[in-house]
């Protein structure tokens, strides 16, 4: 008090704001930190391509792998042999494979003159039925077909002439045109051998390479582990293995599931194509296949040669037409019937993540790229999930909501968006209860809301824009006169009429909070009224109907600061309502006042909960000791008068 009385002094120029303590970053600081990590990143992945994209296709395999060797593993075979064993096996499909489809490919280049001689006829004819705009695309399209594989003819060299040079006759008056015949030198052997080698080297070295790190992959599986397990989680080595176990899982049974989608997918086209009679039916089945590794548009790019050549080989368009609905009908199939019963529903991305993952990987790395971007992808997710300084990646790539749904509740509701709030409330009711609506999503977003409006965050607008949006979400029973919610009927425990005072607390929200448990509690048959904080005032007490009130409860969505005034209201109730049992509602989750039960030896109330399910229970207890109390009044008042009686 000496300091308040003190005289004050000169007044001086303002001090500089202090500078941040040494090893504090400000928020700047870190997004600038990362997003300069972020395009080191980025740029790391796109001048390592060459050594990323091997390593990372190892790993993958091994993903693939780790079931059958862990198969072999059972059969007493050792974990060398079996690793070894297994990628042999891997190798030996991959090169029946590509034999099979060799073969195939062979022989549609071989028959390509007679496709090429039938589409130019059927876009002839196509031509004829059309005409039109579209008369000219078509002959350019019919050119560019019937040129499609010839030799390209190097124009005859014209020699220059000196200026006054007259060209040179030839008999008959023709301009004749010398000739000058040249002897390429042949090429070495080094050339020939060059020129052959060159592709070949590249994709066997790429392969030896994916081989052998996904042999040595699955030798030091477990070491591995270990290691990504201290790098990323030396805090927390829980959540570190729970996130590599989970990773491993799902990544092993996602590839093998979409493996084997694929691999049916292909079959289906390839068997179909059969009985259609389109020539090369497994090459194109396999390519299906390959391709439908490739997110969203993979089945249709599959799909694109396979209807040309069906097109070619049939008299009319029948063949090309049951090609296209193949392939269309057995995607929409597998897409909407077969995955979601195989990936449990889901891979865990949202769709938007898979799309723009695809873009940027593709960009990145090209075709490889693209095909590994989703499995890269649900990695970095499941990394996310688990470790906290990841946790960015869940949100923005998982097909978990971004906010919870009390967020959710409270965001839609100070959009002015109700009918949004309204949707999301009765999807949430289809697994769960209005009492667990209520304490779980509308309670803890009002409280968010108080905290906000406590912070002269929320204008007067919107906070009466969100008092009006809950209450349209509540379902209310029959309402009375002024703030007066009573249940449309029922009996309350015991077989009376119960009453509760249902009392607002001072905040801007507490009304709701009253009114949100007196609907509640007409759902269990007991009448409640929902009174404000005015109406039991010093001043206003004497007015209250106390009348037959079985319990008081006090709600309010901030309980800090000091007792004293929720003390003094606890008297005044007491002494209205004859010394009735007196709840204070919604005190936060956690406070040690809960614990020890400090607030009500320090408020003098009864109960004092948290949420609106302990709420509830609490005003069955004091309904059913009313209504015991009530019928021993009721014995011995007629055991009185038959006392008096007699």
């Amino acid at each position: 008090m000496a300091e308040r009385d003190q005289a004050p002094g000169p007044v001086t120029a303002a001090a500089p704001a202090p500078l941040p303590p040494a090893g504090v970053r400000m928020p700047g600081a870190n997004l600038l930190a990362g997003v300069v990590i972020g395009v080191a990143v980025v740029a790391a992945l796109s001048i390592g391509r060459e050594v990323l994209i091997p390593i990372t296709l190892a790993v993958l395999l091994s993903f693939v792998l780790s079931p059958l060797m862990a198969l072999l593993r059972r059969l007493w075979i050792g974990r060398v042999a079996a690793a070894v064993l297994a990628v042999v096996l891997a190798v030996g499909i991959m090169i029946a494979a590509s034999a099979v489809i060799g073969t195939q490919i062979a022989a549609v280049v071989a028959r390509a003159p007679q496709y090429q001689t039938t589409i130019s006829a059927k876009l002839e004819g196509l031509q004829e039925v059309i005409g039109g705009a579209l008369h000219g695309r078509i002959n350019a399209l019919i050119k560019r077909i019937e040129s499609f594989g010839a030799p390209s003819v190097p124009a005859p060299a014209v020699p220059q002439l000196a200026a006054g040079e007259a060209p040179a006759l030839a008999p008959g008056g023709q301009v004749a045109v010398p000739v000058f015949i040249t002897r390429a030198s042949p090429p070495s052997t080094l050339e020939i051998g060059q020129r052959i080698l060159t592709p070949v080297i590249r994709p066997l070295a790429t392969l030896a390479i994916v081989l052998l790190v996904a042999v040595f992959i699955l030798l030091q599986k477990d070491d591995l582990r270990d290691r990504l397990i201290r790098v990323l989680g030396a805090g927390d080595l829980f959540r570190a293995t729970a996130a590599m176990d989970e990773a491993g899982r799902r990544l092993s049974r996602y590839f093998l599931t979409q493996l084997g989608v694929n691999c049916g997918f292909g079959a289906i086209v390839g068997t179909g194509l059969f009985m259609i009679g389109v020539p090369s039916p497994v090459l194109w089945g396999a390519m299906a296949a390959m391709l439908r590794f490739v997110p969203y548009v993979g089945s249709y790019l599959a799909a694109v040669l396979p209807v040309l050549l069906a097109a070619a080989v049939g008299h009319g368009w029948e063949k090309a037409i049951w090609t296209a609905v193949l392939f269309v009908g057995a995607e929409l199939i597998i897409a909407n019937v077969v995955e979601p019963m195989l990936y449990s529903r889901t891979t865990g991305l949202s769709p938007i993540a898979v799309v723009v993952a695809a873009i940027f990987w593709t960009w990145l790395w090209g075709p490889i790229g693209l095909i590994l971007s989703t499995p890269i992808t649900l990695c970095l997710v499941v990394l996310g999930r688990h470790i906290e300084s990841l946790a960015f990646l869940d949100v923005l790539l998982g097909e978990g909501p971004a906010l919870t749904p009390m967020e959710s509740f409270y965001q839609r509701l100070l959009a002015g968006d109700p009918d949004e709030a309204e949707e999301s409330k009765e999807r949430f009711l289809e697994s769960h209860s209005m009492s667990e609506y209520y304490d779980g999503v509308m309670r803890e977003g009002l409280r968010i809301a108080s905290r906000d409006a406590g912070r002269s965050v929320l204008t007067p607008e919107q906070i009466a824009r969100i008092r009006r949006a809950a209450g349209e979400l509540m379902q209310p029973p029959a309402a009375g006169a002024g703030h007066v919610a009573g249940a449309p009927g029922g009996d309350a425990p015991g077989g009376e009429k119960a009453r509760v005072l249902c009392v607002a607390g001072r905040g801007p929200f507490d009304e709701v909070a009253a009114a949100m448990l007196a609907v509640l509690l007409a759902r269990r048959g007991i009448t409640a009224k929902v009174v404000p904080y005015d109406a039991v005032s010093r001043a206003r007490i004497g007015e209250l109907d106390a009348c037959d009130m079985a319990m008081a409860a006090i709600l309010s969505f901030d309980l800090a600061g000091s007792p004293a005034p929720l003390r003094l209201l606890v008297r005044r109730l007491r002494e209205r309502l004859d010394g009735a049992p007196v709840l204070l509602g919604l005190w936060p989750v956690g406070d040690p006042l809960l614990a020890d039960g400090g607030a009500q030896e320090a408020l003098g109330v009864t109960w004092c909960v948290s949420t609106f399910g302990e709420a509830r229970e609490a005003a069955i207890v004091a309904a059913e000791r009313a209504a015991e109390e009530r019928a021993a009044g009721t014995e011995t008042e007629t055991a009185t008068e038959a006392v008096q009686t007699a």
